[in-house]
């Protein structure tokens, strides 16, 4: 999960995400991870605000800490996932292949059909806005993350992998 500064949206995500493989019993099998493709955030936890309101919904974001996408990340994850178009073409720039831009999508691209946010571009950054804007991003990442995991089980079950 990628965002700009790793403090707002994408640690939401992984909680979030972290949250529904456990539910549904692909935690051991998926590992899940976020960081920012810029680094003046490095070290510092979740920003107060994103933790508040995910906590609201039963998310823990505290122990998480913001780090740098790093040219490893690339290599390790099968998927990387951008919060926006912005941080979409950051990790395209600094990609180091073509088997790994195949890696790079929006979240916002695994909102089930079924969902009423269908049709949403991006997860938009609440940084310098209200609280409306932090509940919009755990909507979004919600819908998205449900989407996600019934690909990953898709995928898993292409692979003859069984939780």
């Amino acid at each position: 999960m990628v965002c700009m500064g790793n403090i707002c949206r994408s640690p939401t995500a992984e909680a979030v995400l972290r949250h529904k493989l456990a539910q549904t019993g692909l935690d051991a099998l998926v590992e899940v991870d976020s960081a920012g493709t810029i680094g003046s955030h490095v070290g510092s936890p979740p920003d107060d605000r994103s933790q508040a309101h995910a906590l609201r919904r039963g998310y823990k974001l505290k122990h998480l800490r913001a780090r740098k996408v790093q040219q490893s990340d690339f290599h390790q994850f099968d998927l990387i996932l951008a919060m926006d178009w912005d941080n979409l073409a950051a990790l395209q720039k600094n990609c180091p292949g073509l088997e790994a831009q195949s890696k790079l999508r929006r979240l916002t691209e695994f909102i089930p059909a079924r969902s009423p946010l269908l049709g949403r571009e991006v997860v938009g950054d609440p940084y310098y806005g209200g609280p409306d804007g932090f509940e919009a991003v755990l909507d979004l990442v919600e819908s998205a993350c449900e989407g996600l995991v019934d690909h990953l089980h898709q995928r898993l079950r292409a692979m003859a992998v069984r939780p």
